[in-house]
């Protein structure tokens, strides 16, 4: 988990890059721009989140994501 914390900003630019290339195999076309803004909006919505959310011991950071059953704290 301690991993995930430190680069889960780099899980959005890879479900771009794997979304362009599974829509290269499902549907072939040539427009670069379609592919690219499809593939950016699926990658944005299963993309993790990063909220800040306010307890009584102040304010924290949280990751959650649709993949994961508890969000994780990033301090």
């Amino acid at each position: 988990m301690n991993l995930f914390k430190k680069i889960y900003w780099l899980i959005y630019p890879i479900l771009i890059v794997l979304f362009m290339m599974i829509f290269d195999q499902i549907y072939k076309t040539d427009n670069f721009v379609l592919k690219g803004g499809i593939s950016a909006v699926l990658a944005f919505i299963i993309s993790p989140r990063k909220r800040i959310i306010q307890t009584q011991t102040g304010k924290i950071k949280q990751i959650t994501w649709i993949f994961l059953k508890k969000p994780v704290i990033i301090e």
